[in-house]
């Protein structure tokens, strides 16, 4: 009798994976192949097309915390001059998924941002 091993490719197969990003993003398109090699399936959103609910944020922002989120580095937070501005982190995000550092990786109530393969590896082998 064949046995699917814990930890194996069937439970990374069982994640409900999420990634948020824009296809500019080198670190987006990485996290992109990592699943795709894997044969991981992943839901693609593009953030500028879209942003994150707040629901979805709601989500993220208990796990990574609202001020990780933003990219005060990026061309959209310059462009605005929110580095002089005073603003409410989360009103900004969810009015401008531009801001978004990414990518953000969802599985369920699990996320990372950024470019994360050991954090993925380790989702795959807890479920």
């Amino acid at each position: 009798m064949l046995g699917k091993a814990r930890g194996g490719r069937d439970s990374l197969r069982t994640m409900n994976i999420q990634v948020f990003g824009t296809l500019k993003c080198q670190e987006t398109r990485k996290a992109q192949r990592y699943f795709k090699e894997r044969r991981i399936p992943f839901q693609f959103i593009d953030l500028a097309e879209r942003g994150l609910s707040k629901g979805e944020l709601n989500s993220v922002k208990a796990v990574i915390g609202v001020g990780n989120l933003i990219d005060r580095e990026g061309k959209e937070y310059a462009r605005r001059n929110l580095k002089y501005l005073a603003h409410n982190v989360e009103e900004e995000l969810l009015n401008d998924p531009l801001l978004f550092k990414t990518p953000i990786v969802r599985n369920g109530n699990k996320a990372t941002i950024g470019y994360m393969p050991d954090v993925w590896k380790e989702w795959g082998s807890s479920n």
